[in-house]
């Protein structure tokens, strides 16, 4: 009798390892699934990021925060170039007035007053900037010149406002 309880409980504990080295190999594989499904979608991300990183060093590309030619002009000028840049960007939009034009923008707003939106420093020389009275919109190439009593002047090159359809 004692034997059979052995050989019952043997049995038993045969099954039930069996069991266990079973579930557990279902759970390694569904583990490894899901590891392998989550390194396809780093690598898919890995992949954006660089495209994404590509993108952005193609956008800054004509900055004047990545010129370090034009960094270099205005340090050996005796200039913190980014305390300098600010400093323009600064100057542009100040000029931006409730009820009034700004005097850089060379068109008179038509549905209200031309302002300046974004300022984007080119290099040591020159400046894209974007306006808009709130309908119409247009762009603007600006040279300046830093003089040395630490005034800026402007003049617009080019100017462009676009159609309304």
């Amino acid at each position: 009798m004692r034997s059979k309880i052995f050989l019952y409980l043997f049995i038993f504990s045969l099954l039930f390892i069996l069991y266990q080295f079973m579930n557990g190999k279902k759970a390694q594989e569904s583990y490894d699934a899901k590891i392998e499904n989550m390194n396809k979608k780093i690598a898919h991300k890995d992949v954006q990021i660089d495209s994404l990183i590509s993108t952005n060093m193609d956008m800054t590309y004509f900055s004047l925060d990545t010129n370090e030619d034009a960094m270099s002009y205005f340090e050996e000028q005796g200039y913190n170039a980014i305390k300098l840049a600010n400093t323009i960007s600064d100057q542009i939009i100040g000029q931006n007035k409730a009820g009034a034009d700004n005097p850089i923008i060379p068109y008179a707003g038509m549905e209200g007053n031309m302002s300046i939106n974004k300022v984007r420093l080119l290099n040591h020389k020159w400046i894209i900037a974007d306006f808009t009275d709130g309908t119409y919109w247009g762009e603007l190439f600006i040279s300046y010149e830093v003089n040395e009593d630490d005034t800026v002047d402007f003049e617009v090159e080019k100017s462009f406002l676009y159609p309304k359809n």
